[in-house]
């Protein structure tokens, strides 16, 4: 049986970015620059981006950097949008796309001049072999750097945390995270911990993700709603969190040297 023949079926919030065509990124361009040139990109001859979602992470690297772009995500339909957007933005020279799995990603040891994860490790279980696996494939005096999302002071009350997991997170604190880094091995570690402000949220992600592309992925999501029950239901759960679970949650860039 079909999502769309099972009304009671619930799409995965991944699932459901890969159906439209959106992929999740806190602090838009701002937050990426910011990552990229604490990880030195500029001197970088080969990166990964883990969690390459629509290309736009590789897209805006491939297009401002001379290194020669990986991206991978877990999500076939992601590879594809991602090919797609190379194609568009005549990048496709210099960037290469894979499906993998970030707790078991299919390079040899100290390939990459620098790796860099953004929105990925929030719905991984275990994050400290995903951090590993990140050093692993890392050059020496290579750089590792992430951007995910935090509870910014302590867990709210329980029955918010699972409000949360709808979206298929495991979201640590601040200070859990910076445990996680401070045992990561990695050297000139930094810690840049940020709110989340809506608007400036919701510009960010329109500039991330380009006025063309957000265009069409509405009319996916319209689309997706009206004709299929599993992605209706789906599309109602992840927009059901309460306020105040947003309020309490902001971003990191994590950034360290190898």
């Amino acid at each position: 049986m079909s999502p769309k023949e099972d009304s009671g079926f619930l799409v995965s919030y991944l699932d459901f970015q890969a159906q439209v065509g959106i992929t999740k990124h806190n602090g838009g361009p701002e937050a990426t620059a910011a990552l990229l040139s604490r990880c030195r990109i500029d001197q970088a001859q080969e990166v990964l981006y883990v969690g390459s979602g629509i290309g736009a992470g590789p897209a805006w690297i491939a297009k401002r950097f001379p290194a020669r772009v990986v991206g991978v995500d877990i999500s076939p339909k992601m590879i594809e949008w991602s090919w797609q957007r190379a194609r568009e933005e005549g990048i496709l020279p210099r960037v290469d796309f894979k499906v993998a799995d970030i707790l078991d990603l299919p390079f040899g040891d100290g390939r990459f001049d620098a790796v860099i994860v953004e929105s990925v490790a929030a719905f991984v279980e275990d994050k400290a072999r995903a951090i590993r696996e990140c050093i692993r494939v890392t050059k020496a005096g290579g750089y590792v750097g992430l951007n995910e999302t935090v509870w910014l002071d302590r867990p709210p009350a329980p029955a918010l945390v699972e409000k949360a997991k709808v979206l298929g997170t495991k979201i640590l604190t601040a200070a859990e995270w910076a445990d996680l880094w401070d045992r990561s091995g990695l050297q000139d570690r930094s810690i840049d911990v940020r709110s989340i402000h809506s608007r400036q949220e919701i510009r960010g992600r329109m500039q991330w993700v380009g006025a063309r592309w957000a265009i069409r992925a509405f009319a996916r999501l319209f689309y997706l709603y009206f004709t299929n029950p599993a992605m209706r239901k789906s599309i109602k759960e992840s927009f059901d969190a309460p306020l105040e679970v947003l309020t309490l949650m902001g971003y990191a860039l994590f950034t360290g040297k190898k």
